[in-house]
């Protein structure tokens, strides 16, 4: 790619961040991202980034984490710019790994569905913060309030149940019996560590209520009791199923990809989902994500576009629901098959 390719690649990822992905969340954001989509000198400056870490969510928290002011675009540019050799550097060496324990309200439908005990093995498990659903408190617009057996957790996580289907659905749910959790990831990050709780606080956009302080509280309870880390590529062969078999052989292996699979190749998604379908023919393992609907190469049989869209809730590759990427909402669909089993 030359290099007016790159500063106009750099130029559209930004605009398209201010116009489609800022609006409602975070208004900072929306302002900065807008501001370097239409500014040259900024372009040039995060074309140093390799591609893969120069998301606007990244290079924003980095420099927020940084010390950059929350203030107007000016102010931030003029600060990114004296700073530049250290941003590029730190983004370079950091990658979005977004780790929000409110997925689990998306995924707790799901899970319901599956018989327990659970051992639960998430791919792309940064922290781990998704791999407690049992510690968490759930509390469902249009559907129930769940409390893990000791009760109220210090994280309540609040979500909507929507649709026609969302009485039936609610009525099936329950707080899993998780007896084993671990995780695969790239470079996972450790919840005891004051750098990597701040990384993590940082990638909490400006704006979003409430978010920071749940997972601050998340974070406490997993470095109170870790999940066991694997480091490593999960779409290469092997790397999943080497995490699996530390399973305990008692209990049901539930492999969960929350949000990770945009992050991944063609060709390495193909790989997961060949080791995945592996070991859900050898070892009994469930499957459940959260993936978007235009992911077409992970549905079988295949999602109408005309019925689905945004992010999908699927047991097994097979659609349960419409769901917010964060979990804010699950939208379930009737005309789906039972997901009892």
């Amino acid at each position: 790619m030359s290099d007016a390719d790159t500063l106009r690649e750099v130029a559209e990822r930004y605009r398209r961040f201010a116009e489609t992905e800022a609006p409602g969340r975070s208004a900072l954001y929306q302002a900065w991202a807008a501001g370097v989509a239409g500014d040259p000198a900024l372009q040039r400056l995060l074309a140093r980034i390799p591609p893969t870490r120069r998301q606007p969510p990244l290079v924003f928290a980095v420099t927020r984490l940084l010390g950059a002011p929350e203030e107007d675009y000016t102010a931030w540019a003029a600060w990114t710019t004296r700073h530049a050799q250290a941003v590029v550097e730190a983004c370079t060496r950091r990658s979005l790994q977004t780790n929000e324990p409110l997925r689990c309200a998306a995924l707790l439908p799901a899970l319901s569905a599956i018989s327990g005990p659970i051992a639960l093995l998430e791919v792309g498990a940064s922290a781990g913060l998704c791999l407690y659903p049992d510690r968490y408190s759930y509390r469902y617009a249009g559907g129930p309030a769940l409390d893990p057996v000791d009760g109220v957790s210090p994280v309540v996580l609040e979500s909507t149940l929507r649709g026609p289907a969302a009485a039936a659905v609610a009525e099936t749910m329950t707080v899993p019996e998780v007896v084993w959790r671990a995780g695969v990831d790239l470079s996972p990050l450790d919840a005891a560590d004051a750098d990597d709780r701040a990384f993590l606080a940082a990638l909490v956009w400006p704006g979003e209520t409430g978010r920071r302080e749940r997972l601050l509280a998340a974070l406490d309870i997993a470095a109170a009791d870790p999940p066991r880390m694997w480091r490593g590529d999960a779409s290469e062969p092997g790397v999943v199923a080497q995490a699996a078999a530390s399973a305990p052989a008692d209990a049901t292996l539930v492999i969960t990809t929350p949000g990770v699979l945009p992050h991944i190749p063609r060709e390495g998604r193909v790989r997961l989902r060949a080791e995945i379908d592996t070991l859900r023919a050898t070892a009994g393992a469930r499957w459940v994500s959260l993936t978007p609907a235009g992911m077409a190469d992970q549905w079988h049989p295949p999602l109408d576009p005309g019925r689905w869209s945004g992010f999908v809730l699927a047991l097994d590759g097979v659609g349960c629901a419409v769901v917010d990427p964060l979990g804010a909402f699950v939208e379930w669909r009737p005309e789906e098959p039972g997901i009892r089993g």
